[in-house]
């Protein structure tokens, strides 16, 4: 099954992943909460590293118009789900971000034909419904 209007289900798709990303972003950011509350602690190091991912995914979801837009965010829950080595919960949060992440690229190939690839344009040279200009 592929969608009436490719390039329009494209778009609608990109902004699906980019709202992932920002969400995936911000659940990062609660992970330093529950770290500061553990007997270790919240040390500089592992601070700065958090902040790091949560701004990458951020900005990552600002690039999903670009032909390279999923695969960057797709390659970004790779250290997303290692954010479950710092603090147990976020195995959890992280799974459930990349089963969402690999069901919208499912929906994607459905609706375009790719998951990653290039949407064309559907050519509307083929006589049906042209428009003839009013004098």
């Amino acid at each position: 099954m592929t969608a009436a209007d490719p390039p329009r289900a494209a778009k609608a798709l990109r902004g699906a992943a980019a709202a992932v990303l920002v969400l995936e972003g911000i659940a990062v950011l609660f992970v330093p909460r529950g770290i500061a509350q553990t007997d270790e602690g919240l040390g500089g190091g592992l601070l700065a590293l958090l902040l790091v991912l949560a701004l990458v995914l951020i900005l990552a979801s600002g690039i999903q118009r670009r032909p390279r837009g999923l695969v960057i965010g797709t390659a970004l829950q790779v250290p997303l789900l290692a954010t479950g080595l710092i603090n147990g919960v976020m195995w959890f949060v992280a799974g459930a971000f990349l089963l969402i992440w690999a069901y919208l690229l499912q929906v994607r190939k459905e609706l375009i034909g790719t998951a990653f690839g290039t949407v064309e344009a559907p050519d509307r040279t083929d006589g049906g419904g042209s428009a003839t200009p009013t004098p």
